[in-house]
């Protein structure tokens, strides 16, 4: 019995000290352990990366649907729609995926997945403010080594903010820099659609069969076409009508004008609405040589005046009006000096705030270089070779002039 007792001891003895299976049996525990770790750390990077695609497309969305409720003056649940589209086909073309979820669900994409809210507000001083909120997910498939733990999806969740306001549209002060030089009588290549033709009159004088000089005038039909001048008074109308239909009252835009050749003619100093600065523009016209840098220093000097914001907070209630000078060319200035002097006065003036936009007008290389690198950026400069173009760039200054402002609030 104490024989049979004391085998029994030994060979469990025996068996508790033989590790040679110790290995097999940590790496059946110990592997997938690893392998799911080494799954979540690829899985992190990509969670990094399509959430920043998912909030870039939700920032996207949101700024979408504030513009359109504050330019457009679309629906509370159109804005909300528009903004879950754009959401889903911003994710897509960022990220590549459909935006379903793992399963690949119809109902579970990320348009139908977010949430929307629109909180309107009025007041007396800027019109009405619109602020956007989208909140959304996106459902992203885990590699096979992270499910191991389990997690065959994960969550990904953001939110966005937007706000728009109407009161760009109103509270504005526009000074107009025109080139009046002799080029501009020149004629351009657009016909005049009101009258295409144009009697001319010329010499016909000859001598009768006796020998005698006879004198004598006629006339003939040519083609009509615009002048620059012209075409410049049509471009201006074009472009005050822009800011007579955001501020019909005269109670938020002022504007003013100067046009200059060789010499800065007087000015037309800042006023409520458009009438007299439409009415200085029609009257203008072409001679002299060029030379653009008296100009655009009056055209600065008169705009960032204390009392131009005065005016807007005594009228409007508005203490940040919007700042903006137009300067057209269609040549270049006689002296490279004047060129290095208009070019001074541009950066200060965008450096104090204020938006620059250039239209060069069928101008030469210098010219166009010059109204290049005083605009705002490239989105406020214009290149026109024609009438049409000149009215087309003319009539998009006054929309952006007036156009809603548009920011992110998160």
């Amino acid at each position: 019995m104490m024989t049979k007792t004391n085998r029994q001891h030994t060979l469990l003895a025996r068996l508790l000290g033989d590790r040679s299976g110790n290995f097999g049996m940590m790496t059946a525990i110990i592997l997938p352990v690893a392998l799911a770790t080494a799954g979540v750390a690829l899985d992190l990077n990509k969670m990094v990366q399509i959430r920043a695609a998912l909030q870039d497309s939700a920032d996207a969305a949101t700024l979408a649907a504030a513009s359109a409720l504050a330019a457009d003056g679309i629906t509370d649940e159109a804005a909300i729609e528009l903004a879950k589209k754009f959401m889903a086909a911003q994710f897509s073309n960022i990220n590549g995926e459909s935006g379903s979820d793992i399963d690949g669900a119809e109902d579970d994409t990320v348009d139908k997945n977010a949430i929307g809210s629109v909180e309107r507000n009025t007041t007396t001083a800027s019109g009405k403010t619109f602020d956007v909120t989208l909140s959304g997910y996106y459902n992203m498939p885990t590699n096979g080594l992270t499910a191991l733990l389990g997690w065959d999806k994960v969550k990904l969740s953001v939110t966005s903010t937007a706000q728009s306001t109407t009161e760009s549209k109103n509270a504005l002060s526009m000074y107009l820099v025109l080139d009046r030089s002799g080029s501009m009588a020149e004629t351009t290549s657009t016909v005049n659609a009101a009258t295409p033709t144009k009697t001319v009159s010329y010499d016909c004088s000859y001598y009768n069969n006796k020998g005698n000089w006879v004198k004598k005038t006629c006339t003939r039909q040519d083609t009509n076409y615009y002048t620059k001048i012209e075409s410049l008074k049509l471009a201006v109308a074009n472009l005050t009508t822009q800011l007579n239909t955001a501020d019909p009252e005269n109670k938020y835009v002022r504007t003013a004008a100067v046009s200059y050749e060789a010499k800065m003619y007087t000015p037309v100093s800042f006023d409520w609405g458009t009438a007299h600065t439409l009415t200085y523009v029609q009257k203008l016209i072409a001679d002299g040589g060029t030379d653009s840098s008296a100009a655009m220093a009056r055209a600065y000097s008169d705009i960032i005046k204390s009392s131009e914001v005065d005016a807007h907070k005594n009228k409007n209630g508005q203490k940040k009006p919007g700042k903006f000078i137009v300067f057209m060319t269609d040549g270049d200035n006689n002296y490279s000096s004047a060129d290095t002097k208009t070019l001074a006065t541009c950066n200060s003036a965008k450096a104090a705030g204020v938006e620059i936009f250039t239209v060069a007008f069928m101008a030469p290389s210098r010219g166009q270089e010059l109204l290049s690198e005083c605009a705002t950026d490239t989105s406020h400069y214009y290149d026109a070779s024609n009438a049409a173009e000149l009215v087309a760039a003319f009539k998009e200054i006054g929309e952006k002039a007036t156009q809603a402002s548009t920011r992110l609030t998160n």
